[in-house]
């Protein structure tokens, strides 16, 4: 299993670096399966903090730091919520909540119209705290970012290079309130090695990978993901 959670760390690494968003997307549903929707989360996070640093010396020059700041601040004040949502749910329950929000996160660009409504400093605010309250829960930090995004016309270079700053915030808040994995050591160097090696991997892919071809390919091991949680979360409940 281990071999099959490295693969797909490696895919996502090299998504995230190509498209700049969906790491834990991707990650999921294969490590929440390995590891429980407790550590398969926890274990996602810290990686994606990994693929942040990775990824924001490349971003700096275009990150646009007002809504930056004003989606980074409203995030942190949520995660605690998001942190104590996911302790204080049983695992089946987490399980469809991770889940739901894997599918939610891969509709947003069917909300187009609702996200119109989200647009300057307020919409800022509101996504940003949905966006840290679900980052601490499961991750999932992009649906709220991309609504945002969409509504507010954010040019998607500096949008992509921004929300960099802005995973990498959200994940080391969420890694303090979570704690570090209780996986064994060697999985978490192995899966770290891989986020590493797949992000210096996606630097080279990201001159000769046709963006819409990362994306379909996102998409593809997503919806599978959330899609194989949710049957988990059926079969838990129905046994």
């Amino acid at each position: 299993m281990l071999v099959v959670i490295a693969a797909v760390t490696v895919v996502a690494a090299v998504v995230q670096r190509v498209t700049g968003l969906a790491f834990v997307l991707v990650l999921i549903g294969p490590i929440v399966i390995a590891y429980g929707p407790v550590q398969g989360v926890t274990v996602a996070v810290l990686l994606a903090v990994i693929a942040s640093l990775f990824a924001v010396p490349g971003a700096w020059r275009d990150v646009d730091w007002p809504r930056t700041l004003w989606l980074l601040g409203a995030g942190l004040v949520a995660a605690p919520v998001g942190a104590l949502t996911a302790a204080a749910l049983p695992q089946t329950a987490l399980l469809f909540l991770i889940g739901a929000m894997g599918v939610l996160a891969l509709s947003v660009q069917r909300l187009g119209r609702i996200a119109r409504h989200v647009r300057g400093r307020p919409g800022a605010i509101g996504a940003g705290a949905l966006a840290g309250f679900m980052h601490a829960s499961s991750g999932l930090s992009g649906p709220a970012l991309a609504s945002y995004a969409l509504g507010d016309d954010w040019p998607q270079r500096r949008f992509a290079a921004s929300a960099q700053i802005v995973f990498l915030g959200y994940g080391l808040v969420s890694v303090a309130l979570r704690g570090l994995p209780t996986i064994p050591a060697p999985d978490i160097a192995v899966l770290a090695a891989c986020t590493a090696g797949g992000m210096i991997l996606g630097a080279f892919a990201a001159r000769r990978v046709p963006l819409a071809l990362a994306r379909r390919i996102m998409l593809l091991c997503a919806w599978a993901g959330a899609i194989i949680v949710l049957v988990r979360a059926v079969i838990a409940l129905l046994s």
